[in-house]
C-alpha cells in the first residue's frame, strides 16, 4: 500500500503575549511540529531580543526543530548545549518525548491559546519507575515476547531476530503486526515479559499490557537501570 505524506501548517494566527522569556533560562533548544514550523524563525526572534540563546537543529528530519512521531532527534541534537527546551505546540506527546530521550526540563508553549506550562517531573519520575520495575521483570522472565511492528520506519525484524539469539537463557518468541491491537496481546498468557522493538512510545500505554513491557533500547542501559532502581 502507497503511503502519501502531506504536510499540514497551522494557517492562523499565533498569539506569543504570554511567552514570558523570563520564566526560561539562558540556553533554549526549541523544537515543534510541522504545523508550526513557520512560527519558529519568530519565536527565536522574540527571546533572543530577551537574552536567550536558542538551538535549532536537526539529524535526519527535513527540516530544523521538526518532531515528528515519536522521533526527537531535532532536541537531542542540541541537548548538551541547552538548558532547557521550549516546545512549541499543544499536547504532551512531543514534550513528554523529548525530556524522556534529553533529561532535561521542557517548556511548553502553546501559540493559539497563549498558554505558557512546563512538564511535571513528577510525571516523569513515576514513567522511570515503570520503566525501571518492568525491566527487573523482564531479567527474571523466562518467556519472552518479542513486539515487531510491520510499519515501514519502525519495522525492526532484524534486530528481534538478533536479540532472539542473545537471550540463550530465555524462551523468545516474535509477534509481528501492523497495528497493534492490545486486546490480543491477552491471548498469550504464557508470555511474563515484552520487549518492543517498535515505536518507544508503545510505552506510553504501558497501563494496557496484562504484563511488564519494556523497550529494546532498555536492554542496552541494563546495568545503569538496575544500580538506579536499588
Amino acid at each position: 500500500m502507497k503511503i502519501m505524506m502531506v504536510e499540514s501548517r497551522y494557517k492562523g494566527k499565533i498569539n506569543l503575549s504570554n511567552l514570558d522569556a523570563s520564566a526560561l533560562p539562558k540556553n533554549i533548544g526549541l523544537a515543534t511540529t510541522v504545523q508550526f514550523l513557520e512560527f519558529v524563525d519568530e519565536i527565536k526572534e522574540l527571546l533572543e531580543k530577551n537574552g536567550k540563546t536558542i538551538f535549532v537543529d536537526k539529524i535526519k528530519q527535513k527540516y530544523e526543530g521538526q518532531l515528528l512521531g515519536c522521533d526527537t532527534g531535532a532536541a537531542e541534537k542540541v541537548k548538551d548545549k541547552v538548558d532547557a527546551f521550549l516546545y512549541i505546540g499543544t499536547g504532551i506527546f512531543h514534550p513528554l518525548g523529548i525530556t524522556l530521550n534529553s533529561d532535561k526540563d521542557v517548556f511548553c508553549y502553546d501559540p493559539v491559546n497563549a498558554v505558557l506550562s512546563k512538564i511535571d517531573k513528577e510525571q516523569i519520575e513515576r514513567y522511570n519507575k515503570k520503566r525501571k520495575g518492568a525491566y527487573l521483570k523482564f531479567m527474571e522472565a523466562k518467556e519472552i515476547g518479542i513486539l515487531v511492528s510491520l510499519k515501514p520506519g519502525q519495522n525492526n525484524f532484524r534486530k528481534a531476530v538478533e536479540l532472539k539469539k542473545q537471550l540463550k537463557d530465555k524462551n523468545c518468541y516474535i509477534f509481528a503486526f501492523d497495528t497493534l491491537d492490545f486486546n490480543q496481546v491477552e491471548n498469550f498468557p504464557f508470555i511474563q515479559c515484552w520487549v518492543n522493538t517498535a515505536c518507544n512510545r508503545i510505552l506510553d500505554d504501558y497501563e494496557k499490557f496484562p504484563k511488564p513491557l519494556i523497550d529494546l533500547s532498555e536492554i542496552g542501559k541494563m546495568e545503569l537501570l538496575a544500580i538506579t532502581a536499588k
